[in-house]
């Protein structure tokens, strides 16, 4: 994140933060990446630009954000998707081109892409 260098810069910080909350409230969706050291070296960065393009390319709504390292270096880069009222899965080893199969079955068709899911948790 941008040094925080002016009232103008805080006050766009919490516009786009207050938009982010907004939609993932509106859609119930949000997609982290692991983006530490490991994640990063592992292509993480990238994998983050796929996942913006093709939301976009699709117009499909959802809060995407990045996250440090969780201790599973091995597996980045990792791919969280939160949907409200179903299990949280988290992915393993996603690169850029794994994408768009990803955000087709996991978001449109609503199941899973087993051989990638590492962690399914049950929604409260």
């Amino acid at each position: 994140m941008a040094k925080l260098r002016s009232l103008q810069d805080l006050v766009r910080l919490r516009d786009e933060v207050k938009q982010s909350i907004k939609t993932t409230l509106e859609t119930g969706t949000a997609i982290f990446v692991g983006t530490g050291t490991c994640g990063t070296a592992a292509g993480a960065r990238e994998t983050l630009q796929a996942i913006e393009k093709v939301l976009a390319g699709r117009q499909i709504q959802a809060y995407v954000g990045t996250v440090g390292c969780i201790g599973m270096c091995e597996k980045e880069p990792l791919v969280d998707i939160q949907q409200a009222g179903k299990s949280h899965v988290l992915y393993a080893n996603i690169q850029p081109d794994m994408v768009p199969r990803l955000i087709e079955q996991h978001l449109v068709k609503g199941e899973p892409v087993k051989e990638w899911v590492i962690c399914r948790m049950p929604s409260e």
